[in-house]
């Protein structure tokens, strides 16, 4: 066995960061930028109003009579030059006219027949956004790898992109192994199960920005196994879920062996999840995860997210996020490998407490966590109000 950052690392080097697509700015949400974005020009490219009101020369406040002169509006500004005693109406957005250093927002002026009259003080530069206050020309606005949230994407659209280029999607084939399997909405026999670890990893793969196809259920049988397997060709990583155990009737591993398949590694020191493997398939990487649907998403957490990550070109794609919290109930002592309690936190940053079951068969506790608690190989058993590592979920 190995260990799980030993495991993480294997994956990741066997991965490489996909070409890139071009997409819409209005398709592009959930995406990888693929290049960097920077800005042609400065924004604002002129001095802008903040505020409806009146632009005006701070040497001439307060002013009992300004001569109203013209107006500057977005998109089509005032061409001339405020001078002593004059005043341009002016509305949010639009640029500040040569001669003006501070805008008299409306409230606190009035229009007295031809004249504008005002007590407003002089604070040059008041509700004047100056050019550039957002960024410069040359400014490095997003870098690649970014996942685009929508404010990323208005902001790339700011910059003159109506197309966005990011990382395609990892195509990431998922196969369930067993002939106790039957599809999700089947009604299983007396001796079945329904298949919730294809959904449950195709929803992770989205979620995370790629692609799943499902490959269905290959029986314990060797043919079948070896026919599924050819249905990955043009996957960029192949995940199969159970029919890697040392029964009779578990043939995955044998026929992944058989093809041609080299292992990088056959057990990960980590609970749930020790059965998790991985190695190349006629260079096509394959994760194989274990066949309990808990054990199979808690692992595709450690391993097949950051697999994904890597593909999708994003920094700090090994890293699991963890964060520290305070324990609101204590933990027996660890054993001998790294393990990864499912738990829940009270509110946002309140104390985390481990549900009581930890079964591998208990999928409802795994949909009821917020948190992984990660215990290390042989730690001690800690008390209520001792800091462990999480993971959100």
């Amino acid at each position: 066995m190995i260990s799980v950052e030993d495991a993480r690392a294997r994956i990741a080097a066997a991965m490489a960061a996909l070409e890139a697509e071009t997409v819409a700015a209005a398709r592009a949400f959930g995406r990888t930028l693929a290049h960097d974005v920077t800005a042609s020009r400065d924004q604002p490219p002129a001095a802008v109003s903040a505020m409806d009101g009146y632009a005006v020369r701070a040497a001439d406040l307060p002013s009992t009579a300004l001569e109203p002169v013209g107006e500057s509006r977005a998109g089509a500004a005032y061409d001339g030059v405020v001078t002593a005693g004059t005043a341009v109406r002016i509305s949010t957005g639009a640029p500040v006219p040569a001669g003006a250093d501070q805008v008299v927002v409306q409230e606190n002026a009035r229009l007295d027949g031809t004249q504008l009259r005002t007590e407003e003080h002089p604070h040059p530069g008041r509700h004047i956004r100056r050019a550039g206050s957002d960024y410069r020309a040359g400014d490095t606005l997003l870098k690649a790898g970014t996942v685009l949230t929508p404010a990323k994407v208005s902001l790339a659209a700011a910059a003159g992109l109506g197309n966005i280029p990011v990382i395609r999607r990892p195509r990431i084939a998922i196969l369930a192994n067993g002939d106790e399997l039957v599809p999700a909405g089947q009604p299983p026999g007396a001796n079945e199960i329904a298949n919730s670890g294809t959904p449950g990893l195709s929803a992770l793969v989205f979620s995370v920005g790629g692609q799943p196809l499902s490959l269905g259920i290959a029986r314990d049988d060797p043919d079948d196994v070896r026919e599924a397997l050819a249905g990955a060709d043009g996957a960029d990583l192949l995940v199969t879920i159970g029919g890697a155990s040392v029964g009779a009737h578990d043939h995955l591993r044998r026929v992944f062996t058989e093809e041609g398949g080299t292992l990088a590694f056959e057990q990960v020191r980590v609970k749930p999840g020790k059965p998790t493997w991985f190695g190349l398939l006629n260079r096509l990487p394959v994760l194989g995860l274990p066949g309990n649907p808990v054990s199979a998403m808690v692992t595709a957490r450690l391993f097949l997210v950051p697999a994904l990550r890597t593909m999708l070109g994003q920094p700090h794609a090994l890293a699991l996020g963890f964060e520290t919290a305070l324990l609101g109930a204590g933990l027996e002592a660890n054993g001998g490998r790294e393990t990864f309690l499912r738990g829940v936190r009270d509110g946002v940053t309140g104390p985390v407490r481990a549900l009581g079951k930890q079964e591998s068969a208990h999928l409802a506790a795994l949909a009821e966590a917020t948190v992984l608690i990660r215990r290390l190989p042989d730690a001690p058993a800690c008390d209520a109000g001792e800091h462990v590592d999480i993971v959100p979920l």
